[in-house]
């Protein structure tokens, strides 16, 4: 008597040790998803903008994600989700819809802080994510094009990536992953298998396939936690107009220099609160406390908060020979 096949059985060439990986997997996807969705948020703006062809003032909608951080109502969400938003209006995953209040943003990050009064929170934790590794499983959670808590589900596909953000600014400390992303998911996070937020989805390159990025979770905890207590992130400036210019060989050889670039002062800005006297328009910084300078985004990285008010030695090349000058930058208002 032949013997029936078994229509459930996997095909030859998958093992039962490989059927029972892909039910761990899935198992860890389902369980990651079941728990965390619950404080992913579908975010509904409403916006101010200008007509496409008459340029006058029009109210426009947007939608996005964000995810719940503390029990008292504080939602991570993008700058660009909420930015010149007249209301925001934020939905949860039992139908519930509660009016947000705008606690601050950071458009050098693209990370903003809401805020709602009401609702059944459900807070996610922040993963440590120095101790990230490309490979790991990466799962998003959000709203793309509208669609509530969809999920997706790939791998970290590389770390320390660097983005633009809209004001001009470098985001470091960026994760790639291959976790399809679409417009919606913004401000949404993106989880390990423990179902801790190790980024904030935040981007993707749209004439490519599986080219997605998320501000990391440590970077994003840090900006939170700045934007809850000041309600801004605070960093310093230096009062100065500046661009990247080449070095030459002989410039590097005789100055022993530790970089190939350099940041060119065209303009110096008075300003009452910095002190920036022994800059010179033409001088070259070249190092930062003894920390080579090469970009202006290296420059900008160095001004944190802990440079607001402090003397600064800024070394620059003033006629093709390295000078030890003295800063004190003030905060960037």
């Amino acid at each position: 008597m032949a013997k029936m096949r078994n229509t459930n059985s996997l095909p030859d060439f998958i093992s039962i040790s490989d059927k029972q990986l892909l039910d761990a997997y899935s198992g860890t996807v389902a369980g990651v998803v079941k728990n965390a969705s619950q404080a992913v948020v579908h975010l509904k703006v409403s916006k101010t903008g200008n007509h496409p062809r008459t340029k006058k003032p029009i109210e426009q909608q947007a939608s996005g994600s964000g995810f719940v951080i503390s029990t008292d109502g504080y939602i991570v969400t993008n700058n660009h989700v909420i930015e010149n938003s007249q209301s925001i209006k934020v939905g949860f995953g039992d139908g519930m819809e509660f009016p947000a209040d705008l606690t601050g943003t950071d458009p050098s990050t693209d990370i903003a802080i809401i805020k709602v009064h009401d609702g059944e929170l459900r807070p996610l934790q922040f993963a440590n994510s120095d101790l990230l590794e490309p490979g790991q499983i990466a799962i998003a959670i959000g709203n793309p094009m509208g669609l509530q808590h969809t999920v997706t589900a790939g791998v970290v596909s590389a770390l320390g990536r660097s983005l633009r953000a809209n004001n001009g600014r470098l985001i470091d400390d960026v994760i790639q992953t291959d976790a399809a992303l679409n417009p919606g998911n913004s401000g949404g996070p993106l989880v390990n298998s423990e179902g801790k937020v190790i980024g904030v989805n935040t981007a993707v390159i749209s004439s490519a396939q599986g080219l997605c990025f998320a501000v990391s979770a440590n970077l994003a905890a840090y900006i939170s936690g700045q934007l809850i207590i000041h309600g801004r992130v605070k960093r310093a400036q230096l009062g100065v107009a500046a661009q990247p210019v080449k070095l030459t060989p002989r410039m590097i050889g005789a100055n022993q220099l530790k970089t190939t670039m350099g940041v060119y002062i065209f303009e110096i800005l008075a300003d009452s609160d910095i002190y920036n006297k022994q800059l010179r328009v033409g001088d070259i910084i070249v190092e930062f406390e003894a920390r080579p300078v090469s970009t202006v985004d290296s420059l900008h990285k160095y001004l944190n908060e802990k440079s607001i008010g402090r003397k600064i030695g800024l070394t620059v090349l003033r006629g093709g020979r390295r000078q030890l000058v003295e800063v004190i930058p003030a905060e960037l208002k």
